[in-house]
Formats: structure tokens, C-alpha cells, sequence
């Protein structure tokens, strides 16, 4: 993993969605979030993306309704009210976005009533490049739908027309770096092919034959996604992956193939977040990680009607996962199915 880089450091969130107050520091390489639905999950990566795709934005144009557009664009909130993004719907309620990179920072007051002005320290104009992989398939539906969004409100969730964009890019002209070349070659095996672009359709092809998407089993488009954005260039180093439950209608066995793509990826500088609640997610990167790759384990659960987060740098370390707890349950039924007895109060 490279040494020095620029990354995501911490999220801090006041009165925002699910969050009450979270404070939350960031691995420079991968960082899973585990945690039982109404967690937070989704929404922290979306935070995340939003802050990186605002780094785009120059000082001197980002202002309280360019924020509050982008925003309600990619959560989606009814009738595109950014007030309904925060928890305590009072009389004059106000929200905190905080996403920092070291010394950089933007901070987003969200309110519903008065103007609240935004802090950039540094962020705006330093473009963090950024990728959210959604955890429903899009490149299917990818024909025509880029116009379509541009021109009619369609209720889809930016990121849907975002990971398309990024789909559709050609490579670059430079050549691929190694580590990125044995990524790409791992997926091909996988896939047992290539993707190839026609007219706005996705179609695997091999030496045998090319087969539209629409007729692909959905996990096997995850994967082509995939590899679409190691093979175009989306993820240089110091860029962020936010990805939404990679495991979603994926083979258990294709598992270890996109891990070890992960591990790849981040020893080359990119900072990886992903929401998951496969336990074969958290065993594969505890199986396959490598002493120096930087990996941490988020688990976020409820406590007196709040939600916290505790974080480790080993899946299994955590006191609160789900995914640990459903699998260890799983195991005490067939011991006590087994032996006929109630061994595990």
C-alpha cells in the first residue's frame, strides 16, 4: 500500500438522517460498515460521495443551494426538501455535514429556515475523484437513460445516472499500471470475457460469442462493472469507491474475486468504503488481507435510540455486528439440532 496519500480522515454528523451525533475517523484504505438496516449504512457512503463530488466545485461558485441541490439529488428526499434530511423536524431545526481530508474540511449546515453559510477549508476545487456503486445493477438499463435524466424528473437517485457516466467512459491512452492490469485479468477470468460497449449497450464477449446484458445473470454484471472502471481509469490513486452491498445477487465463490480486486485497489492508493451484510465479505478480507494493507471494520448499532459506531481492525473484533452475531446463532441451531439438546442457552 502506498505510504503517503491523500484520503477521507473523518464524517461528523449532528441531527443528520439516522444520526443524532456520529463522529466517525476513516481508514486510508478500506473501511466496511456493517450494522443491522437503519443504521446509517448507505447514508454514511452517500455522505461521503456527496463531500467528494462538491471537491469538484470551485470556490467561487458553491453555494447554499448548489450544496442543497446536490444533496437532494443524490438522497433523494420527498419533493427535493433538503430540511427532511434532518432528524428533529423543531420549529427552526438544523443538520451537520462535516467530511475533512487532514486539514481540509467542508462543513454543511443544513437548515429549513434561515441561511446558514458553508465552511471550505481548502475542499472546494480540489477535486477528490469519486465513484458510488449502488446496490441495484444499472448498466442493464443504460440505454437512453443518461438523456432521459438530464431532461425529465425521473425519481431515481443521482448516483444511478452517475455510475453510468462513469461506465461509459472510454480507457485512458496511458497504459494501465501493473497492479491494475492483474486486476483486470482476475475479472476476466471471472467473467470469462471482456466487456465491450454497442450503440449504449453492455455486452460481455469472449472468443465464442457476445451476450447483451439484459440476458447476463446480475451478479455477473456487478462484476463488468467493475471491471469497466479499472479498465477506463476511474479510480486513480487517491480516488474513493463508495460501494452499496457488493455481495447483492453475486455467487458466494465470485466473493474472493472482488476482495482481492478491493485489496488491489487500495495498496494503489484508492480509500474504499462499503456498506455490507455478507458474512462472507468480512471473512474473504480477513482471509486475504495482508499485513500491510489498511483495513477497518465499522459496526454501527442502536443504543437508547441513538446509533454509535464502534470500529476494529478485525471483522470478528466487533461487539456489535450483526453478521457475526446471525452466523454464531446459525452455528449454536445446528450444534443443538445435532445433539438433540438445548446445549446454548
Amino acid at each position: 500500500m502506498k505510504g503517503c496519500r491523500r484520503t477521507l480522515t473523518r464524517i461528523y454528523l449532528e441531527g443528520f438522517t439516522a444520526f443524532e451525533q456520529l463522529e466517525l475517523e476513516l481508514g486510508a484504505g478500506i473501511n466496511v460498515f456493517v450494522g443491522s438496516n437503519g443504521t446509517g449504512k448507505t447514508h454514511l457512503l452517500k455522505v461521503a460521495y456527496t463531500a467528494c463530488e462538491l471537491s469538484r466545485v470551485s470556490p467561487e461558485s458553491i453555494t447554499e443551494t448548489s450544496v442543497h441541490d446536490k444533496l437532494t439529488r443524490v438522497f433523494l428526499p420527498s419533493g427535493y426538501l433538503v430540511g427532511r434530511l434532518i432528524r428533529h423536524p423543531t420549529e427552526d431545526p438544523v443538520a451537520i455535514m462535516e467530511v475533512c481530508q487532514e486539514e481540509r474540511k467542508i462543513r454543511i449546515p443544513i437548515s429549513a429556515g434561515r441561511f446558514q453559510s458553508i465552511e471550505d477549508v481548502g475542499w472546494c476545487g480540489n477535486t477528490i475523484p469519486s465513484v458510488f456503486i449502488p446496490s441495484k445493477e444499472m448498466l442493464s438499463h443504460g440505454p437512453g437513460f443518461r438523456s432521459l435524466y438530464a431532461l425529465r424528473e425521473i425519481h431515481f437517485e443521482e448516483v444511478y445516472n452517475d455510475i453510468l457516466e462513469r461506465a461509459y467512459l472510454p480507457p485512458l491512452r496511458k497504459p494501465l499500471d501493473d497492479t491494475r492490469r492483474l486486476a483486470l485479468k482476475d475479472l476476466e477470468d471471472a467473467l470469462g470475457g471482456k466487456i465491450v460497449i454497442e450503440n449504449e449497450e453492455f455486452f460481455l464477449k469472449n472468443e465464442d460469442s457476445d451476450v447483451e446484458f439484459n440476458l447476463l445473470a446480475e451478479g455477473i454484471r456487478k462484476l463488468g462493472l467493475l471491471w469497466l472502471l479499472v479498465r477506463n481509469g476511474t479510480l486513480p490513486d487517491g480516488s474513493v469507491l463508495c460501494w452499496d452491498e457488493p455481495e447483492a445477487n453475486l455467487n458466494p465463490q465470485l466473493v474472493s474475486v472482488v476482495i482481492k480486486v478491493l485489496l488491489q485497489l487500495q495498496r494503489q492508493g484508492v480509500q474504499i468504503l462499503v456498506a455490507t451484510h455478507d458474512y462472507a465479505i468480512l471473512k474473504e478480507l480477513e482471509l486475504l488481507m495482508e499485513e500491510n494493507d489498511d483495513v477497518r471494520f465499522h459496526a454501527l448499532y442502536h443504543t437508547n435510540g441513538e446509533v454509535k459506531c464502534e470500529s476494529a481492525a478485525h471483522p470478528f473484533e466487533l461487539a456489535h455486528s450483526p453478521i457475526a452475531e446471525a452466523f454464531t446463532a446459525l452455528y449454536n441451531r445446528e450444534i443443538e439440532r445435532s445433539l438433540g439438546a438445548d446445549v446454548y442457552p
